[in-house]
């Protein structure tokens, strides 16, 4: 750490996400848990799934986020780096949140050190699957003539049909909140594959919306992050261990 300040990880916030609680209620209670927790961070790690659906256009902001788009400008100038990692459902960022807010962008997995420690933080989307329907779609997603296509859409279309597309992938699939077993689970394996070449101390995911930790091995421990749409869940780090906490036990 670069000061005696702590650093934060969370995820999967799905602002603008219409089921469960409201979306101006989430937004309120993200950006009141970034102004407290800017008091004492040196550095925030917001890893993917920031947005249900965020769509980049060159002239046009989406509607809404005004809360968190501005507290997080507040905290960048104060100095205080704010990580965005992209998830699944918020890849499509261009240069607005960087330019405009500060933050710093992640489009890939990140290996950092903090008081001697080796993290190793990403989103978590695809990671050590090896399905072919999820690379395919991947590709897809990531597909530079498509994007320029779908840009071509007013925005009330475009990101209309990314709304909808949002909300019918979550209410088909549904949020899967137990753990299947380190046999069962890509992100366990990734971990592993990974721990094999390089000593790391803590691996740190989002995407599974499970807000729990597990022993990788007597050296590393894996957290995954939780969300913010059951749990209100984040990580701690004060310098010497990782803390898995929830929104009342910050206070």
């Amino acid at each position: 750490m670069k000061g005696a300040g702590k650093i934060y990880f969370a995820s999967d916030f799905h602002l603008g996400l219409k089921t469960g609680t409201s979306p101006l209620e989430r937004e309120r209670m993200v950006t009141g848990w970034l102004k407290q927790i800017s008091a004492d961070a040196d550095e925030i790690y917001l890893v993917g799934d920031i947005f249900d659906f965020w769509w980049e256009y060159k002239l046009v902001v989406p509607r809404g986020f005004t809360r968190f788009l501005g507290t997080i400008s507040e905290i960048t100038d104060k100095g205080i780096p704010v990580h965005f990692f992209t998830g699944n459902h918020d890849m499509w960022v261009k240069d607005y949140l960087s330019v405009e807010c500060g933050m710093i962008i992640h489009t890939s997995p990140l290996t950092t050190s903090f008081n001697g420690k080796r993290f190793h933080i990403a989103h978590g989307e695809g990671l050590g699957s090896k399905s072919l329907p999820y690379r395919v779609l991947l590709k897809i997603f990531r597909n530079k003539p498509l994007r320029i296509l779908y840009s071509s859409l007013h925005p009330s279309i475009g990101v209309g049909i990314g709304h909808r597309w949002s909300l019918s992938s979550r209410l088909g699939k549904g949020i899967r909140l137990e753990f299947l077993g380190e046999e069962n689970e890509d992100l366990i394996k990734y971990a592993g594959a990974i721990a094999e070449k390089e000593k790391i101390d803590y691996f740190i995911f989002g995407h599974h919306h499970l807000a729990m930790t597990h022993k990788l091995n007597e050296e590393t421990e894996i957290c995954f992050l939780g969300d913010w749409i059951n749990h209100s869940s984040f990580a701690e780090w004060n310098g010497n261990s990782l803390i898995l906490k929830t929104l009342d036990q910050s206070t």
